[in-house]
């Protein structure tokens, strides 16, 4: 399905770069898919941001627990 999207969306995109090539583009649409575009990559950026600290502080708790339950196998 990912894949079908990404398709359709270079099929239009195509297609609005050729009415730019031929001067049949709304430069104010285009301002807009811009700034809508950017504002959804910033959004996600955030929040990858934000999962992926989650992700760090669960990593160094299990480590942190593995150099615990490590000594337990010294004994």
């Amino acid at each position: 399905m990912v894949e079908f999207f990404k398709k359709a969306m270079d099929w239009v995109l195509e297609k609005e770069r050729d009415a730019a090539n031929n001067c049949k583009i709304d430069l104010t649409d285009v301002d807009r898919q811009i700034q809508y575009v950017e504002e959804k990559r910033d959004k996600l950026k955030k929040e990858c941001e934000e999962n992926l600290s989650e992700f760090e502080h669960i990593l160094n708790r299990l480590h942190s627990i593995k150099a615990s339950a490590s000594k337990c196998d010294t004994k």
